[in-house]
């Protein structure tokens, strides 16, 4: 066997003191290589060392606990942390609001396309992903704290026209996680949920003279099939074997995650609620025969009324963890999918978004201003970070931002519509985003189609800001929204009520409308 088989406590002394060290996988314990994480922190709290590493992370990591990055979240251990998502790691991002700890959040397909430009050598990354928001130098230049002082990304023009350029940077060791390793050392990924882009991670790590350690629950003594590769032995350095892995931190194996045709429970694909009056609504925006991309949330709904129209075949969902074609799962267990048609690295999934290829996206928000402005990645003390939110938006031709009116609401749903008991003790259209995470005015002006779907009301991107176009039955118009809004909205001239069948338990009977 080309790499070493050694213990995790091993492995991890190879993090030397000011390191960058790159993890794979994402979410809570999707191909995420924990054991390797619990060791490292663990060594740090027994001994101090290593001290002043670097992270960087392309996908959010944890459960929201204690897992994952929350291993890693020690002062002294860390010197910067540069993250695509930060929500499911709490401790980690505590430590970044409070300045303890430099920090970065970047769009999670710049840093999985940014790992690829390392890997090759490059100096950074050319992109227009993040112009206009956050991640944009003249807004934050996604630094998430005043004791970040470095900057890691810059704008250029070419051709007249404005680019982000994100700075490459050397990467010294890496951890990665596959099912198992060959004779060879060969890994590969046949029980992983996701294989994310832990080849580019294994490519950047060996052209700078790095180390790699891979996390595996087994150990075979066959040779594999060289189709089913994901990283070639001769580029990992140590392996780790850990028979307790499981698929992720809360399920033990699915197998349809992994497989097209494998029956599996939809107990966890149920909507009720303002979220089922939300998907119900939102799904009537989908175009025929579309490729679709979803968020973390209220949006997730949008398959299971898909599924329950039996509208399966006539729509392509994708998400950005690479899974194509299958019904994702919602909660913890969201970035995986039942039945997926193919999995591929993240990556390439990401070219695809970049490049144009989704022709509507549904996703959450926390905040939204006259302008348009979405912010879904830091309000008040909550730091999630934007993933693939950026990355999604700022290219998909039609947006549905999907998401309650108000916070802290009490909302009764009836099959004649809703009753407002109480409208919310947090407004969530306000005069001002504290965090651009999507630009209102640039959608308008690069001609993408934009609407803002709630329980109560549904509004629409124009030139002039957002304007409502929609209400639910039942609500009162001055008391239920209009006071619940900073701003004063356009009100189309035409204002309707939402389609009756949306409050139903029956079929929207969406193939009559839209397909």
């Amino acid at each position: 066997m080309n790499p070493k088989v050694i213990s995790a406590e091993a492995a991890v002394s190879f993090v030397k003191n000011g390191d960058t060290l790159c993890i794979g996988g994402g979410g809570a314990g999707h191909a995420v290589p924990d054991k390797l994480m619990e060791a490292l922190g663990q060594r740090f709290i027994k001994t101090a060392f290593p001290k002043k590493i670097t992270i960087l992370h392309p996908c959010g990591i944890g459960e929201n606990k204690v897992r994952g990055l929350n291993h890693l979240a020690h002062e002294g251990l860390l010197d910067t942390v540069i993250g695509g998502f930060w929500g499911n790691a709490p401790k980690m991002a505590a430590l970044g609001i409070s300045g303890k700890i430099k920090g970065y959040n970047f769009p999670q397909g710049v840093l999985s396309h940014l790992l690829r430009a390392i890997a090759g050598g490059e100096k950074g990354l050319l992109t227009k992903t993040g112009l206009h928001t956050f991640a944009d130098p003249r807004y934050e230049g996604g630094k998430i704290n005043s004791n970040t002082k470095k900057d890691l990304v810059e704008v250029i023009k070419i051709n007249g026209e404005e680019l982000l350029y994100y700075y490459a940077m050397p990467v010294n060791i890496s951890f990665i996680r596959g099912s198992s390793v060959d004779a060879d050392g060969n890994l590969t990924m046949e029980d992983e949920v996701a294989t994310f882009a832990m080849l580019s991670i294994a490519h950047a790590t060996k052209v700078n003279g790095g180390i790699v350690i891979a996390q595996v629950k087994t150990i075979k003594s066959n040779k594999a099939e060289p189709v089913n590769v994901k990283v070639p032995g001769v580029l990992i350095d140590y392996i780790i074997e850990e028979p307790s892995q499981t698929m992720t931190f809360i399920t033990d194996y699915e197998k349809a995650f992994i497989d097209r045709e494998a029956k599996y429970s939809t107990d966890t694909l149920k909507l009720e609620g303002i979220k089922r009056v939300i998907a119900r609504r939102a799904a009537m925006e989908l175009p025929p025969k579309c490729f679709v991309n979803l968020g973390y949330g209220m949006a997730d709904g949008i398959p299971i009324v898909v599924q329950e129209e039996g509208m399966l075949d006539d729509i392509t969902f994708m998400i950005e963890q690479g899974q194509t074609d299958g019904i994702i799962a919602t909660g913890l267990n969201f970035g995986a999918m039942y039945n997926p048609a193919s999995i591929t690295d993240d990556g390439y999934q990401f070219d695809f978004f970049h490049g144009g290829g989704l022709d509507i996206c549904f996703l959450g928000f926390a905040q939204i201003d006259r302008d348009g402005n979405v912010n879904a990645s830091r309000f008040g003390n909550v730091f999630t970070g934007c993933g693939g939110f950026i990355d999604i938006s700022q290219h998909t031709k039609k947006i549905v931002f999907c998401g309650a009116f108000s916070a802290k609401a009490n909302v009764s749903v009836h099959k004649n519509g809703l009753t407002i008991n109480d409208p919310g003790k947090v407004k969530k259209f306000l005069n001002k985003v504290e965090q651009v995470t999507f630009n209102g005015r640039q959608a308008f002006k690069n001609g993408q189609l934009v609407l803002y779907c709630t329980e109560r009301a549904l509004f629409r991107l124009t030139e002039n800001g957002i304007e409502l176009m929609e209400i639910a039955q039942g609500v009162d118009l001055e008391k239920d929204i209009l006071s619940m809004i900073e701003f004063k909205p356009t009100i189309n001239p035409n204002l309707k009520f939402m389609d009756i069948k949306i409050y139903d338990l029956g079929l929207l009977n969406l193939s009559h409308t839209v397909l």
